[in-house]
């Protein structure tokens, strides 16, 4: 008898915990400053290689919201840095069909780029953006 009225108060007690935990949750500030689309469009300029990669990476997480910058992405597939190509591949997937502007220049960056992982991420966001342009990209590999 003694046991089972301990597991009920445990449980009570754990069930209490949680909530209150769940409460705290709620009130917790998102992480890091947002950061103006203005500033990681500049960004992709920058002179630091890190800086451009995070840049068109914040881009991706926006999604069809980074529609704007897909002038700037388009211009960033030419960067010399692989580890920034990637992420703009990704950002200009994410945006999806109103990234159509850039379906040249990716399908530039499918066929031509020496490395495979670009190169590959780009047909990925043309099969996103415009799949017809996939399918020529791929027929002409």
């Amino acid at each position: 008898m003694t046991s089972r009225i301990l597991a009920a108060l445990a449980l009570v007690s754990a069930l209490g915990t949680t909530a209150a935990w769940g409460q705290a949750d709620s009130t917790i500030p998102q992480a890091g400053p947002v950061i103006p689309m203005s500033q990681m469009i500049a960004d992709l300029k920058s002179d630091a290689p890190y800086t451009r990669n995070g840049a068109a990476y914040e881009l991706a997480h926006m999604g069809p919201k980074a529609a704007p910058a897909v002038p700037a992405l388009i211009e960033a597939l030419q960067d010399p840095a692989a580890s920034v190509r990637y992420p703009v591949t990704i950002a200009l997937r994410e945006i999806g069909p109103a990234a159509a502007a850039a379906v040249p220049a990716l399908t530039k960056v499918a066929e031509e780029d020496l490395n495979d992982e670009v190169a590959a991420s780009a047909l990925q966001a043309l099969r996103v953006i415009d799949p017809a342009a996939a399918a020529k990209a791929e027929a002409g590999k």
